[in-house]
């Protein structure tokens, strides 16, 4: 990489923001910082599937596998809160919130089944007019006007249910990935709380994270 006086000028910034930020990119492992003999771009990082807080981005990690990818809106309903629902999401029981479930694929092969709630008060534009082949980010900020800040993500295995085997097909019985996760927008505010089957199978997940 160029020089921290060469990058100074070519940004129009101080060498002390320079400083700052290639810090931070070496503090998270993507670049690499050699006394004596430069600055280079780590490029192990390229052979990671998911890097720091971007596994819920499935289109994201789709594409990350070399594979196009594309949304089908299955549906979009307005209903009263469950209790798992109502607690991940800081809403009472029976409060209205929005379901919006949708199917991922990689080059026309099914790879994920995703349902999400989101409390339908931070609705702000008509509910029909909601597109579901957007990312999530733009769904929030064209019809909730909310951006994501951070998420949570738990992940676990389990067994594929015949529901989610109706849409992902391959073998039934065999196991999959269950990803729950939480989105939050300014001052830990929840914004939704995501369900996500995840097939493996066709998808390769790898992590990247760094180690302080």
């Amino acid at each position: 990489m160029p020089s921290e006086s060469e990058l100074s000028d070519e940004l129009g910034v101080s060498r002390a923001t320079v400083r700052t930020a290639l810090a931070k990119l070496a503090a998270n492992g993507f670049i690499l910082r050699k006394q004596g003999d430069g600055t280079y771009v780590n490029l192990r990082i390229r052979e990671t599937s998911a890097q720091f807080g971007n596994l819920w981005d499935l289109v994201r990690l789709i594409e990350g596998n070399g594979y196009k990818s594309s949304i089908q809106p299955l549906s979009i309903e307005q209903r009263p809160a469950a209790e798992t629902e109502a607690l991940a999401l800081s809403l009472n029981t029976a409060d209205s919130l929005i379901n919006l479930r949708r199917l991922f694929f990689a080059d026309q092969r099914p790879v994920s089944l995703a349902d999400n709630f989101i409390p339908s008060a931070l609705l702000c534009e008509p509910l029909e007019s909601i597109d579901g082949h957007l990312h999530i980010r733009d769904i929030f900020r064209t019809y909730f006007h909310q951006d994501i800040v951070f998420i949570i993500t738990d992940i676990r295995s389990t067994i594929i249910s015949a529901e989610v085997h109706r849409f992902l097909g391959g073998a039934a019985g065999r196991s999959i990935l269950e990803l729950h996760i939480s989105f939050y927008g300014k001052n830990n505010l929840p914004l939704a709380f995501g369900v996500n089957y995840f097939d493996d199978s066709v998808l390769r997940l790898s992590l990247a994270q760094a180690w302080n």
